[in-house]
């Protein structure tokens, strides 16, 4: 199986490979064609997977397909470390497409009007939109990842006065590391005839295994006497220069010694 079996388009698959992974985790190959067809999908799978890019690899291609209709995403994380590592992977894959996002950090930041993907946490999206600087009433797909963890940070009630706000008319997509019975009742609510798709203990290693096979190499990261990251002058007049996440660099290419995961 490769990820041109799985329906990813051509520019997609050009920047996967263009990053080193060589094919897709057993999570990919599940999850990438149901959302491609516009399925529900509800997935249960453990972090280091290839999780989060099981859905941004085709949520790209969705955006950038989509002809008579914009399309328009809603990404929900725990929390705003993990709304900017979904954000990291956007903009390492959107390389050959051309699709505006914001990601929300903090209560002040700037959304852009003409964003097809907006990441955030419960909390910080329900401040916006009470405070009516973001509208989610155009949103077309829904991912909540992952909502055990939401849950863990006490979100849930947040995440349901989103729902409120949302159509109902949308396609959703659910993340979870674990089942949960303080889950359900909110599961009920957000999808309708789901795809449910787990990752089960014999395939969790193998997943892993896959993940880490796919990857380039990872050179060891440098020893700092500060805890801070070091910024890498040279990459930020690199990518001033080129501009070749067209404004949204990842993080972690502008500072030295950091070696990444992606899941």
């Amino acid at each position: 199986m490769n990820f041109e079996d799985l329906g990813l388009s051509d520019k997609t698959v050009k920047a996967i490979k263009e990053f080193g992974i060589k094919e897709p985790t057993t999570v990919q190959s599940d999850v990438i064609p149901s959302i491609l067809q516009g399925k529900d999908v509800f997935t249960i799978a453990p972090a280091g997977c290839g999780k989060t890019t099981s859905y941004v690899f085709p949520l790209l291609d969705v955006i950038s397909r989509s002809d008579n209709m914009q399309k328009y995403i809603l990404i929900i994380t725990p929390d705003s470390q993990q709304s900017v590592i979904v954000s990291d992977r956007m903009a390492i894959f959107n390389k050959y497409h051309e699709i505006n996002e914001t990601t929300i950090k903090d209560k002040d930041e700037d959304i852009k009007k003409e964003a097809n993907v907006i990441i955030g946490s419960p909390d910080l999206l329900v401040e916006l939109a009470d405070d009516d600087k973001l509208d989610l009433k155009k949103t077309n797909i829904l991912v909540v990842d992952d909502i055990n963890l939401i849950k863990k940070k006490k979100q849930l009630q947040n995440l349901e006065k989103i729902l409120e706000i949302l159509p109902t008319d949308k396609q959703n997509i659910v993340y979870t590391n674990r089942r949960s019975k303080e889950t359900q009742d909110i599961l009920d609510k957000i999808l309708k005839a789901p795809e449910e798709i787990k990752v089960d203990k014999a395939k969790e290693a193998e997943a892993e295994l896959s993940a880490q096979q796919s990857l380039p190499e990872a050179k060891p990261a440098k020893q700092h006497r500060s805890r801070q990251p070091v910024k890498d002058r040279e990459a930020i007049d690199l990518i001033k220069k080129y501009n070749t996440f067209n404004g949204k660099t990842p993080e972690f290419l502008v500072h030295k010694g950091i070696v990444v995961n992606i899941d």
